[in-house]
């Protein structure tokens, strides 16, 4: 009887197996036509975010919906395999894609409930169902799963999987992979987090955001040590390493992408063109984007604006917050901690609450919970703030600038110690580019791009004053005047049509000069002698002529204002217009991206930018010979003349004197004689600029305010703007040799009298040199008897750089 009844088991048993071999094959010949190629995995393009570089790799954006960051197996530290196994499917190196085990407890769960609470999934069906599945939990998607998993691990090696597995799983706070994850939880990569904190991304794929440790940090910590002790079970760490590990506090907070290099600005403008180029796929195809910027001008720019706006600033005096703490939070550096971490973030700047006051010093706590002190050197030049042009007595305790508890901004100076700041109210660009190619290689398109992505380099028109005279001089000199001819400073007053009251001009001393030589009217910056020059031009032909340097003129005044910068530009117009000075008259376009690579590194885009290179004889058919090179090979075209070599000399040689000897004066601490430049004020002090260059760098620099006010009575250009560009300048030159440019053929240098222009007599004691076109050298000698004429001495390039 019993000997039957184990025979029926057997049968039944037997039958079973047959039926549900039968109902597999079935529903394997049934499923199987319809399942995806596996070898698609080989080829698969996982959803990378857009990465924007300096030209010399450092990265300054990253733009997308999924921070990614794909890395190969062998980049996987051993230690992180383990907890991954560990928490998600430990007989992951045995088994065939399937585990029967964790199945089993899948189906019986269907069975008994109607849904699969849990999956049973191992990591090979976890990458079927990532990569080419939904997340419903049905008995179809489910058995889809099982198939693919199977025939992944038919056609893919262990190693292959893991790899597809941790560059694809979700971890929270929008990281895909464990290399995103771990600079979004730690700031680091996952090659330098400790065993805890690779337990911790090992516990998120379960459920990024029940085991988050940022948001949910008690759950995250019982997940983690679960993994950690499963580890220790399996005999993955030891018992010391595992008693460290579950002892260690959490760590992880939210870290934003990481740059390496301020330049928000330059990231935005890349963006933008890359949406332009390639639409949204942009952010998600994985391109690679390197700039013309240079880190080390960028780093250099980036400081010298900020430096120039705190010296702005504590030129006018201190404007308090006023803002303070609640008394009961004083006592409480978690609350207050709280506090500053909610302040408005300034570039520079650190949220700061005073704690207590000395005699002399301020005790105050930082958001990062670091308490430190100002001493007297950092808080005495906070004269109270009355108005634009007035400041309150000087201080002579720190009780009489700060309160204990009030907010405050502090900054660190260059000698380490801490000083007073305060909200930053006015507003500054700088842009510096290569004139001979057109690449930028610095720019700050404005304080704080958090509070505000206007970029002031670009976008802002304003008006430029006296940086615009070189442009309308060129003219001049392009029109048979020349750097000796002479013009009266003296009052004008003009009832002009155009313009909507009588115009009263006046030089920014209010003292007139008399008859004086355009190249001290230059360096001078007289505005009285532009405008007679500018009237004698007409300003119709002075704009058909200042076009060639890029500007838009069909927006310039076209009355006698344009001599003093009323048109409107932006500091981008004026740094590519000098840089025809600068290259010796060629036009340059500005550009910003180097290079273009997609996902697979392969360059997709180079620009060719026309660039200054006499010697390279570039032609076009050059060119074309060369457009089926493999790889790109990328041949630069000549920039084309659009002012005459000797024009420009000139023009180089009047603004090296602005620095000599004119408005520009300070910049002689750098002690260089290359360095040529113009500076800029507007009406009222509303516009403060510098524009200057050498032979392989033109820079120029705006500060004011984006609603325009008055800067104050005394912030000229060589006070406000000029500060930041020698700064700048100093960085970004050191090291670099002086270039000085060439003297053109058919120049003269002739022996003037400085007070009517013309040749001098022999033996003249105050007698100056000036150089000359060859044509229109003077050729009058004021008669005395017994004179007779020099004649026109050509002179080295050696003689003129010595003189000019």
């Amino acid at each position: 009887m019993i000997g039957n009844t184990k025979n029926k088991f057997l049968s039944l048993l037997l039958c079973s197996f047959c039926a549900s071999v039968l109902i597999f094959s079935g529903l394997f010949v049934y499923f199987q036509p319809r399942l995806p190629n596996i070898q698609t995995l080989k080829q698969i393009k996982l959803q990378t975010p857009l990465l924007i570089y300096s030209n010399d790799g450092k990265l300054i954006g990253e733009f997308g919906e999924k921070r990614r960051t794909p890395i190969s197996h062998d980049e996987i530290p051993n230690t992180f395999i383990k907890a991954i196994l560990a928490a998600e499917d430990s007989r992951f190196m045995q088994h065939f894609g399937i585990d029967p085990i964790g199945i089993s407890r899948a189906i019986m769960q269907l069975i008994q409930t109607g849904q699969m609470q849990t999956g049973g999934s191992t990591i090979t069906m976890q990458v079927a169902r990532n990569y080419f599945l939904s997340r419903e939990k049905t008995f179809t998607r489910k058995f889809n799963e099982i198939l693919l998993a199977v025939q992944i691990e038919q056609q893919l090696s262990k190693p292959e999987i893991l790899e597809l597995y941790i560059n694809k799983i979700y971890l929270g706070h929008r990281s895909y992979g464990i290399e995103a994850a771990a600079q979004v939880y730690y700031g680091k990569s996952i090659n330098e987090l400790d065993t805890a904190q690779l337990a911790m991304i090992a516990g998120l794929p379960k459920a990024p955001s029940s085991y988050n440790p940022i948001s949910n940090p008690s759950r995250a910590l019982i997940r983690r040590n679960w993994i950690l002790n499963r580890m220790k079970n399996l005999g993955y760490i030891d018992a010391k390493i595992f008693e460290q590990s579950v002892k260690t506090p959490v760590t992880a907070r939210y870290h934003g992408p990481k740059t390496e290099l301020h330049a928000p600005h330059v990231a935005e403008m890349i963006r933008r063109e890359m949406i332009r180029r390639y639409g949204l796929n942009a952010y998600s195809d994985g391109y690679k984007v390197y700039s013309t910027i240079n880190s080390h001008h960028q780093f250099a720019a980036h400081q010298a604006t900020l430096n120039g706006i705190e010296s702005y600033h504590r030129r006018h005096g201190y404007l308090s917050t006023g803002e303070q703490v609640p008394k009961f939070a004083l006592h409480r550096p978690s609350k207050l901690v709280a506090i500053l971490r909610k302040r408005p973030r300034f570039d520079g700047l650190e949220a700061a609450v005073v704690l207590s006051l000395g005699p002399t010093s301020a005790a105050c706590l930082l958001k990062n919970g670091d308490e430190i002190k100002i001493q007297w050197d950092g808080l005495k030049w906070a004269r109270p703030f009355i108005t634009t042009n007035k400041k309150g007595p000087k201080p002579t305790t720190s009780s009489e600038i700060l309160s204990i508890g009030e907010l405050i901004y502090v900054r660190k100076q260059a000698n380490k110690d801490w000083a007073l700041s305060q909200e930053p109210i006015v507003q500054s660009a700088l842009i510096s580019m290569n004139p001979n190619t057109g690449a930028i290689e610095a720019l700050v398109g404005g304080i704080n791009y958090r509070h505000s992505h206007f970029n002031r380099a670009t976008q802002a028109t304003r008006q430029p004053g006296s940086n615009f005279k070189p442009f309308i001089y060129a003219s001049a000199l392009t029109n048979g005047f020349t750097a000796a001819s002479l013009l009266n400073d003296a009052p004008l007053v003009f009832d002009d049509s155009n313009l909507e009251d009588s115009w009263r001009p006046q030089n920014s001393s209010g003292k007139f000069g008399g008859p004086t030589r355009l190249r001290q009217a230059l360096y001078r910056s007289k505005n009285l002698v532009s405008i007679r020059l500018l009237k004698a031009l007409t300003p119709k032909k002075a704009i058909n002529y200042v076009e060639r340097f890029g500007f838009n003129t069909q927006s310039m005044p076209k009355d006698l204002s344009l001599a003093l910068g009323s048109a409107a530009l932006t500091p981008l117009d004026i740094a590519t217009g000098y840089s025809v000075f600068a290259n010796g008259g060629y036009k340059v376009s500005p550009y910003v991206i180097d290079e273009i690579r997609d996902r697979d590194q392969r360059t997709v885009y180079r620009p060719k930018p026309k660039i200054v290179c006499p010697s390279c004889a570039l032609t076009a058919d050059a060119q074309t010979s060369n457009a089926n090179t493999k790889p790109p090979q990328i041949v630069p075209v000549m920039a084309p003349r659009v002012v005459d070599e000797r024009t420009a000399y000139l023009i180089n040689s009047m603004l090296r004197d602005v620095i000599r000897r004119g408005t520009g004066t300070k910049a002689r601490i750098l002690n260089r004689n290359d360095l040529a430049g113009k500076t800029g004020t507007t009406n009222d002090q509303f516009d403060a600029w510098f524009s200057g260059f050498n032979g392989n760098l033109v820079t120029t620099v705006w500060v004011g305010f984006d609603q325009p006010r008055t800067l104050g009575a005394r912030e000229y250009g060589s006070k406000t703007a000029l500060p930041i560009w020698i700064d700048f300048m100093r960085a970004a030159l050191d090291g670099q040799p002086e270039i000085m440019m060439a003297q053109p053929d058919e120049m003269v240098v002739v022996r003037i009298d400085p007070t009517t222009g013309k040749r001098a007599t022999a033996g003249q004691e105050n007698a100056i040199l000036e150089l000359f076109k060859t044509e229109n050298a003077p050729k009058e000698i004021l008669a005395e008897p017994g004179d007779s004429s020099e004649g026109l001495q050509e002179s080295s390039p050696e003689t003129v750089e010595q003189l000019f």
